[in-house]
């Protein structure tokens, strides 16, 4: 009668190879759906950082055109306009009106080193 070579082997040994390779199967598989997870977030990423430029863009433009309203309406002859529609009354003041301030001249230095001081005894 023939022996049989793996009856001195437990089922625990017939089952390392199996669980070899359950775990380098499991390892691969979850290191290309970490790869896919990570992809699909650059591209995320990605798409909210063009929209955001996108935005700015649009912003940067809109902001440019209200400058440009501004300057207009804050323009003497805008104003001058606007007054004249609404009716103010209000003129340009006469020259008796205008009082001129001097302004003094501060002490001339001729050298740009600090002043000294002496202190006495």
């Amino acid at each position: 009668m023939a022996r049989n070579r793996n009856r001195g082997q437990s089922t625990a040994v017939k089952f390392v190879p199996a669980l070899k390779t359950f775990l380098l199967c499991l390892l691969l598989g979850g290191s290309a759906a970490g790869y896919v997870l990570q992809k699909n977030t650059i591209y995320e990423l990605g798409k909210q950082i063009r929209e955001k430029e996108a935005v700015l863009e649009r912003l940067k433009w809109e902001n440019k055109i209200r400058a440009n309203q501004l300057a207009n309406l804050q323009s003497p002859t805008s104003l001058a306009e606007r007054v004249k529609s609404k009716n103010l009354g209000l003129v340009a003041p006469q020259p008796g009106q205008l009082i001129w301030l001097v302004e003094p001249a501060g002490e001339i230095r001729r050298d740009d080193k600090p002043p000294m001081l002496v202190l006495g005894k």
